[in-house]
């Protein structure tokens, strides 16, 4: 290779490192223009997914939401200082509104037995077939002694009863508005307790009792085993969306309330 050609590729080769280097500081000043909310509508946001590293530091924290809306942003786009971002405020309310109003584990702790439990996993959009095939939208918690009205269902936030009755595929269910704009649904009951559309409930109040209604007309039973289908919802910009609530129960499942049984 001639001097020439040398000093040919030589220069080629500063100016495309270079050419790099813009393009990057010019994708990132773009992205760093503020956070698109269309984020909060895509599966990653959705499943609320955490690393079980960071998911052991919020245990330790009282108020999650921020941490939790920081780590989902540094996941998915790269670590920045996201707080001088535009939309960031609009942003951490939708992440408060799913972690912040908890308080409670929905099902409460027997102190007279331990036969009486539940389990749940992240069953987060595995498939459902009944009505046509969808993604579950909550999870799944199941009791261990398949008795219809022997767990009280606890309300996990302080809210007002927004929705009561029968759906379809929900059975009966009971749908409580947070302070922060949230919706907790919580499906499948054998029974209510005496509560009505309008009540403002706080934290640790006995909404109903868990059951297996649903999958048919009003008064189905049977369909499954008992159990509360949990979903939470949040409403960006007025649009409905499901949110995976498996890490807020892990993250609330030491805190529950204690009952006592007779049964």
């Amino acid at each position: 290779m001639n001097k020439k050609a040398v000093y040919i590729f030589v220069w080629t080769m500063i100016i495309a490192f270079f050419t790099v280097l813009w393009t990057e500081k010019c994708v990132t000043k773009t992205r760093q223009k503020g956070i698109d909310l269309s984020f909060i509508s895509t599966s990653h946001f959705r499943e609320q997914k955490l690393d079980e590293d960071f998911f052991s530091e919020i245990i330790k924290k009282k108020l999650p939401g921020e941490d939790v809306a920081i780590h989902l942003l540094n996941a998915t786009y790269g670590t920045r200082n996201w707080k001088k971002q535009s939309g960031w405020i609009e942003y951490k309310e939708a992440v408060n509104a799913i972690w912040n109003d908890v308080k409670y584990f929905p099902i409460p702790e027997f102190t007279n037995t331990k036969n009486i439990g539940v389990t749940y996993e992240n069953s987060w959009m595995n498939e459902r077939t009944y009505g046509g095939e969808r993604g579950h939208e909550g999870t799944d918690i199941i009791a261990s002694k398949n008795v219809r009205g022997l767990y009280p269902i606890i309300s996990m936030t302080d809210g007002i009863v927004d929705k009561m009755g029968w759906l379809e595929k929900g059975g009966y269910r009971i749908g409580i508005k947070t302070e922060k704009g949230a919706y907790f649904y919580y499906a499948h009951l054998d029974s209510y307790s005496n509560v009505k559309v309008g009540d403002e409930i706080k934290a640790g109040d006995v909404l109903g009792y868990m059951g297996d209604s649903g999958y048919g007309s009003e008064g189905t039973v049977g369909k499954f085993v008992v159990h509360l289908h949990l979903g939470i919802y949040i409403y960006p910009d007025g649009v409905e969306t499901s949110i995976n609530p498996y890490w807020v129960l892990r993250y609330i499942e030491k805190n529950k309330v204690k009952c006592y049984t007779e049964k």
